[in-house]
């Protein structure tokens, strides 16, 4: 999952969003440092990223990207489910987006001091450029993999994940609906995080 997703998946408390958020950043046994909720954030993260690698429904919609992407494809995947859930956010959420995310861009500058060096370095950038609400169009996601592919390995076919996505975009949103609601009973059941649309 991606940013939004993991954010979303935190539910209603801000230590456990920010740790979820960073949870990437924190490696091995470095997560013992931190605020028990924050804590609760980095270890949910990474439960998340395990049950979204090991869902029947990730592995078929990773297929199609698997051409050009290989081990990848995980990561568009990633983008792509941020794409579903901003773009249909008012089924999961009766928070206005926009709202959402103003929000917890104020987090992020309350709990600054908390950060890896990186994640400080990064966030300004992800809210000077808007990353999280132009998850919302496909021109927006297709921005997000050429700038990950300057910085990051992952590979340039910005151009081909985004055909992909337009001639799938039926079957890969469907797979994502039944992927969400299976991680939404786990996150809720499991780790006892309440979801609520209110």
């Amino acid at each position: 999952m991606n940013f939004l997703a993991h954010i979303y998946l935190s539910g209603k408390d801000e230590q456990i969003k920010i740790g979820n958020f960073m949870g990437d950043y924190i490696k091995g046994k470095a997560f013992h440092i931190y605020p028990d909720k924050i804590k609760e954030g980095i270890l949910l993260h990474r439960y998340i990223d395990s049950f979204t690698d090991g869902n029947k429904n990730t592995s078929e919609a990773k297929q199609l990207f698997a051409p050009k992407y290989r081990k990848y494809s995980g990561i568009i995947i990633d983008i792509i489910y941020d794409h579903f859930l901003a773009s249909n956010w008012e089924q999961f959420s009766s928070t206005n987006l926009i709202d959402f995310i103003e929000d917890f861009h104020k987090l992020l500058y309350t709990y600054q001091q908390m950060m890896p060096s990186e994640v400080q370095e990064m966030f300004p950038n992800l809210i000077k450029n808007e990353r999280l609400y132009s998850y919302r169009k496909i021109e927006g996601i297709k921005n997000v993999f050429s700038t990950m592919a300057k910085y990051t390995s992952l590979p340039d076919h910005s151009e081909y994940a985004i055909t992909t996505l337009q001639e799938n975009y039926g079957y890969l949103k469907n797979l994502f609906f039944k992927f969400f609601k299976e991680i939404i009973y786990y996150i809720e059941t499991v780790h006892n995080i309440d979801l609520t649309n209110d």
